[in-house]
């Protein structure tokens, strides 16, 4: 009777040597060395290509605060941006989109100065709301220095 044998097993050690030298290649090697960058730069490049605020708002803010601003609850919960008190300051929604709050989260790193001013601007004059105080790429510079 002649017995079957499977084909002999390659060994892997060779591959989880390779891929433990390449690891400690690109590791830190030292734990106490500052990051090579900071969380919050300056935006370079953005990757919402948009300028006005209507298209800003249509491809960044109206997925949780609906196309209608009037905000939503299930999974969370997304204020209404229409007829909001809140807007009367632009510091507040600028603030808010460069830094975050609650569960929004931050957008320092996506837009840059001008694209928060301009979609900022949107929101305070349009959806019942008629503030006409107008944000510049400026303040918002200054906005991003407040924590």
């Amino acid at each position: 009777m002649k017995m079957y044998t499977s084909a002999p097993r390659r060994s892997r050690r060779p591959l989880l040597g390779f891929a433990l030298l390449l690891l400690a290649a690109i590791a830190p090697t030292h734990a106490d060395e500052p990051p090579p960058f900071s969380p919050r730069v300056t935006v370079f490049f953005s990757p919402f290509v948009h300028k006005d605020g209507a298209t800003l708002y249509r491809a960044v803010c109206q997925g949780c605060h609906m196309p209608d601003a009037k905000g939503a609850s299930g999974a969370g919960s997304y204020p209404a941006l229409a007829a909001n008190p809140k807007l009367a300051s632009a510091a507040y929604p600028a603030i808010t989109v460069v830094h975050g709050r609650h569960g929004m989260p931050a957008f320092a790193d996506y837009l840059s100065d001008a694209q928060v001013a301009e979609v900022v601007n949107y929101v305070r004059t349009h959806f019942d709301n008629h503030y006409a105080d107008a944000l510049s790429a400026d303040d918002v510079k200054k906005l991003r220095a407040t924590p």
